[in-house]
């Protein structure tokens, strides 16, 4: 509602400013009417193009018409007075003309930015720099900045404009836990962007006839021939199925988990009561669960015991131990 009604006022306005400042008669009205038209017709044209591809036709005519002053200049110094004056003759046609080209020709071949971009991608993997495609939860998860920092990933990480996207909508999303997330996503990309060692690439490429972020990010991975760097459980299925590869930091952080073989001493804190009898549980340093069998009584004491048996889970990995001597 809120455009017809600045519509309406424009084409009012301009035939009332023309008949009270260029002639009060209908020659008046109706330049101030021809006015309003255009004026009117050209934002309803800008509605549907986007500000980039404005900015791009806007150059294109720029340069056009410093292009057509230097070839002015060209033949000026020829010193063919002739020569010179039917090229005056001709100079309203000539600069409307060029900056009409020059502005379709930007516009025209702006989208084609992004397969260039795609490309430049492309001959990076095919010197032998091996692209990695990041997804949303691998950025707020955090823990590639670490990995990252210590090197353990070589080659450029691409993070498409649409996941850059979607955390500025999570960082502004009135439910507070979403907010928190976006907002610790934009600062561990931040982070990324701040280490030397790391090449980072933003790529504008989207992918309109997909909807979801995690199936873009699948497909943007497949044209470039990249892997997916997630921690979506989902996402990694989905990426395998289409043949991508997927590096998720959760089966990585689970691989090392640090090596403990049956027969070995171990040391661990104790913390509550385990599921059977005279059984007490602690915790490794990095979350493992250590059942300790007749550990019941020192709960609360650190205590040596030596490795039974290891149960590999779903949800991780468990040591059994037989209680040794209290610490």
């Amino acid at each position: 509602m809120t455009p017809w009604i600045y519509r309406a006022a424009i084409l009012a306005a301009c035939p009332l400013l023309s008949y009270m400042s260029i002639s009060r008669d209908k020659t008046g009205l109706a330049v101030g009417v021809a006015a309003g038209i255009s004026l009117v017709v050209v934002e309803i044209v800008l509605e549907s193009v986007s500000l980039l591809t404005t900015v791009f036709g806007m150059l294109g005519a720029c340069a056009s018409i410093i292009l057509m002053r230097l070839l002015d200049l060209v033949v000026f110094n020829m010193g063919d007075e002739r020569l010179f004056e039917l090229w005056a003759k001709f100079s309203t046609l000539r600069y409307f003309a060029i900056a009409a080209l020059g502005m379709i020709v930007s516009i025209r071949k702006f989208p084609e930015l992004d397969s260039l971009d795609k490309d430049i991608l492309a001959s990076s993997r095919k010197r032998g720099q091996d692209l990695k495609v990041v997804d949303t939860s691998a950025i707020i998860d955090g823990r590639i900045v670490e990995i990252c920092e210590v090197r353990f990933l070589s080659g450029p990480l691409v993070v498409p404009r649409f996941v850059m996207n979607e955390l500025h909508h999570m960082a502004d999303s009135p439910d507070a836990l979403k907010r928190a997330r976006g907002r610790r996503g934009l600062d561990m990309l931040a982070r990324l962007q701040e280490n030397p060692d790391v090449r980072i690439k933003i790529h504008d490429r989207d992918i309109p006839d997909v909807a979801e972020v995690d199936a873009k990010i699948v497909r943007l991975a497949k044209e470039l021939g990249a892997k997916v760097i997630t921690t979506d459980f989902n996402l990694n299925k989905v990426a395998t199925v289409e043949g991508v590869a997927c590096l998720n930091v959760n089966d990585l952080t689970t691989v090392l988990k640090p090596v403990v073989l049956p027969g070995e001493a171990m040391s661990v804190f104790l913390m509550k009561e385990g599921k059977e009898r005279d059984q007490g549980v602690g915790y490794l340093d990095d979350g493992t669960m250590v059942v300790m069998e007749e550990g019941k009584r020192h709960i609360g004491k650190r205590v040596d015991g030596i490795v039974s048996s290891i149960l590999q889970t779903s949800a991780g990995r468990m040591i059994f131990a037989k209680f040794r001597a209290e610490r």
